[in-house]
């Protein structure tokens, strides 16, 4: 007869997300309250699941009870160990073999052992593919694995709406209305690189609420040349200046991938950034070559076309969750322990399908084990994409 549930443990994982902790604690309230059930929050990711010992902490409603609020979360992350593919180490840091190639090895089973030392019964998993995927493993191998969808950048396909992407594209907004006024003050292009990895979700919708000019997303195929067409029809308009929002997987503009290769430390073995700074430096190039006979890029006002990029990187995942966000992790982290106690849901994600909660087993959400397996791309011939170019938003397509 299979264990009763009397202790869940709860762990955050991959990148920092506005919201963790509101999930937390909606999690433990509910297990405590609703169930009376012990909490165990299980620190630094898998990482802390393989070091067990104080790595395992007890929760309370006391304990989480100010957290709602706070950015972060208060049992830490991490985005580097999936314990089945664990990288050997010794004194000189990474083992390689005779190859040249990072020597892993399979700990899973000390995170299992872990867990049952700690009488923890079922496993709560709040994270994005790369965190989901080694859960579902886990599930596999008879752990009771309860997912919660987890990124900023809003890209999983299981689920209509990850929690931290609300906050970030707030964030984002919030920066463009600052690039925003030192742009009219010196009819100057402001470029703004948003994170987002492969999918342009925090670009286009940041794009269309702060009202910019230009969007450029991985999803869609740009011309540079028709990106400074729309550049210099904005710097020669009334307003004098040109607002541009570049996702940081977009494609730069000689069509490659702003990419720094960082195997060893970056989960899918790739770090994006710079993009923006190559797409302004394209902007100032070919506007400034092609100038009139008294030497002016643009007009008299406008002699010289001046381009600043700037990327909002880290600061959109940072700080309080929107209210918003508040709202749908409460509901994630309630329900969450609600569908490992009530329906017995194990080995499945919690997810937002037409604005209800639901379960979605997580052979569905990770049907591979590829990371971008579960991935959502930008709807390239979607409402939203319509809706920005109704409102004159340029793709450079």
């Amino acid at each position: 007869m299979e264990r009763e549930i009397k202790k869940i443990g709860i762990m955050t994982g991959g990148g920092d997300c506005p919201g963790l902790n509101a999930v937390i604690r909606a999690a433990v309230n509910t297990a405590v309250y609703q169930y009376g059930v012990e909490v165990v929050g299980i620190k630094n990711g898998y990482r802390g699941l393989f070091l067990g010992g104080d790595q395992m902490i007890p929760l309370t409603p006391d304990t989480v009870d100010s957290i709602i609020g706070e950015g972060g979360t208060i049992l830490y992350n991490s985005n580097k160990d999936n314990l089945f593919r664990y990288p050997r180490r010794d004194r000189n840091g990474l083992v390689h073999d005779e190859h040249g190639k990072i020597v892993y090895d399979d700990v899973s089973g000390v995170a299992v052992e872990n867990l049952k030392a700690n009488g923890i019964d079922a496993l709560m998993i709040i994270g994005g593919d790369g965190t989901l995927t080694s859960g579902r493993d886990y599930s596999r191998m008879g752990v009771r694995v309860i997912g919660v969808p987890k990124t900023i950048d809003n890209d999983l396909n299981a689920t209509e709406t990850t929690f931290g992407f609300d906050t970030a594209v707030g964030r984002c907004v919030e920066g463009i209305e600052y690039l925003k006024t030192t742009g009219q003050s010196h009819h100057r292009v402001m470029v703004m690189e948003v994170m987002g990895r492969d999918a342009g979700h925090i670009a286009l919708q940041t794009g269309i609420a702060a009202g910019s000019d230009v969007v450029l997303i991985p999803e869609i195929k740009y011309d540079i040349e028709r990106v400074t067409q729309k550049v210099r029809s904005c710097l020669l308009s009334p307003k004098q200046y040109c607002l541009v929002v570049v996702a940081e997987g977009a494609a730069t503009p000689d069509g490659n991938k702003a990419v720094n290769i960082q195997t060893s430390f970056a989960p899918d073995g790739q770090k994006y950034g710079g993009v923006g700074d190559q797409v302004a430096k394209a902007i100032e190039h070919i506007l400034n070559h092609t100038r009139d006979d008294d030497g002016y890029a643009i007009s008299e006002t406008i002699m010289d076309v001046e381009a600043r990029a700037v990327a909002i990187g880290h600061m959109s995942r940072g700080g309080s969750p929107s209210a918003f966000d508040r709202v749908l992790c409460s509901r994630y982290g309630s329900y969450a322990v609600k569908a490992l106690m009530d329906q017995q849901k194990y080995a499945h994600m919690v997810a937002l399908h037409e604005g209800k909660l639901t379960t979605v087993p997580l052979e569905d959400v990770i049907p591979s084990n590829q990371m971008k397996s579960n991935f959502r791309p930008v709807d390239v011939n979607g409402e939203l994409v319509e809706l920005a170019k109704t409102l004159g938003i340029c793709f450079g397509d």
